[in-house]
């Protein structure tokens, strides 16, 4: 349990860091930039029964981009200066879940 409990805390560590600016630390995306970009509220339940680990750890590793091309949230694994590793993504991925309410 003490390596699990570790990992969380990294996960939520890294949510403060990386994701919180547009997500919020909430969760619920409504930050300045977050409103900007229309980041989901993932504290609903609604959203996230509709989080689909592979497509979130795609999105994190590989960053999503608008149809018309514009960045929208850089990666953070492919081509990212300080690329997280496969553990902090799942760790991520499962973090994102303990944030519904």
């Amino acid at each position: 349990t003490a390596a699990l409990t570790a990992k969380g805390a990294e996960a939520k560590d890294n949510w403060d860091t990386l994701c919180a600016k547009c997500h919020g630390a909430d969760g619920k995306g409504d930050t300045k930039m977050g409103t900007k970009l229309g980041c989901k509220d993932f504290t609903d339940a609604k959203v996230q029964a509709d989080i689909k680990d592979d497509a979130a750890t795609k999105a994190i590793a590989d960053g999503l981009k608008s149809d018309d091309g514009k960045t929208l949230m850089k990666p953070f694994v492919t081509g990212a200066d300080t690329p997280l590793s496969d553990a902090d993504v799942k760790a991520l991925v499962a973090y994102v879940h303990t944030l519904k309410k």
